[in-house]
């Protein structure tokens, strides 16, 4: 008897923990696939424990993806450029920003093909540069050219994306892409790289990855949300306390090239083609405190150029300030 009552306990304790495990709520996370410390958290079950979640990482080729799965219901949370994002919140995507996940430098840039003829950016008239269109990368280039004097229909522009430019620069169908990692790595290496969007952004022509949310399922999860950032600080802070220390051979750059397939001699180098802010930072005025307004200066700047029937008066609804606040605490 008493084995048969520790048996039927023993199942029971059994299928309550199976219950609990099956009743984890299941969540896709977009994400690019960039070698940045965010990917020490998909690699690790520091998420899971820390909300309860059972948690699916999901890698997006560009913005435009990202925001059709959002418009669908299928992913709720993401990183998202900030030129796809004034489209989406243009559009009424329910979603809201609620933190930067990287400011883009250099990880972003024109790439001529050796032998093109293109040296700066007045070269490009003529020539063909692929770009994946809708994306930040594609809003940096139409920024160059503005900046230049370049009207656009100058330049064949090619919409392509990221693994289609790599197999067309192979065949030498294109003269030239603005792209980021690891395509660009891949490129330079029959190429020279001729701006970044470092300089676009001097130029007036900022871009940016966010986190952004379901505005329903953020609202219904906001300890999680917070909970989320707090894993994702932990991430940046250990790269920032020492950025010198993520040498090719260290344990952190390892497991971002493992997770992405970057060649870890190249990830110190791609690291520095962004800038990550700490929560306190992303805070202030300077950053979220302004988000609403550079969405806007994007969103008009691609209204004017014919990529968007309109913008809207205010993005201040797609700007969420609350969830890094409580999570810089």
């Amino acid at each position: 008897m008493k084995r048969l009552i520790k048996g039927l306990i023993g199942g029971m304790l059994a299928s309550t923990l199976a219950a609990g495990v099956a009743s984890a709520e299941k969540i896709i996370i977009g994400h690019f696939g960039n070698p940045t410390p965010m990917q020490l958290v998909a690699t690790s079950d520091a998420l899971q424990k820390a909300t309860g979640w059972d948690v699916e990482w999901r890698k997006f080729a560009a913005g435009t993806d990202v925001i059709a799965a959002m418009a669908s219901g299928d992913v709720v949370l993401s990183e998202l450029g900030s030129s796809p994002l004034a489209i989406a919140a243009t559009q009424g995507v329910d979603l809201q920003m609620i933190a930067f996940s990287d400011v883009i430098g250099k990880a972003e840039s024109l790439i001529a093909r050796n032998g093109s003829g293109i040296e700066s950016l007045a070269d490009l008239k003529g020539k063909r540069v692929a770009v994946p269109v809708g994306s930040t990368a594609h809003f940096s280039l139409m920024g160059a050219l503005q900046h230049e004097g370049i009207p656009e229909g100058d330049v064949t522009i090619m919409s392509m994306p990221p693994d289609q430019i790599a197999a067309a620069w192979e065949q030498g169908v294109i003269d030239a892409a603005w792209i980021w990692q690891p395509v660009q790595s891949q490129i330079l290496k029959t190429g020279k790289l001729i701006i970044g969007a470092d300089q676009t952004a001097k130029w007036g022509f900022p871009t940016f990855d966010a986190w952004v949310v379901n505005r329903e399922f953020g609202m219904a999860n906001k300890d999680k949300i917070v909970a989320f950032l707090r894993e994702i600080e932990k991430a940046n802070q250990s790269y920032l306390a020492d950025p010198s220390a993520w040498t090719p051979d260290s344990e952190p750059v390892k497991r971002l090239a493992a997770a992405t397939g970057a060649d870890p001699a190249q990830v110190p180098a791609i690291l520095e083609g962004f800038t990550f802010l700490p929560l306190k930072e992303q805070i202030t005025d300077t950053w979220l405190g302004s988000a609403a307004k550079t969405i806007k200066g994007t969103a008009e700047f691609l209204a004017a150029a014919g990529r968007l029937d309109g913008a809207k008066d205010d993005y201040s609804a797609y700007v969420n300030d609350e969830y890094a606040r409580a999570a810089a605490q």
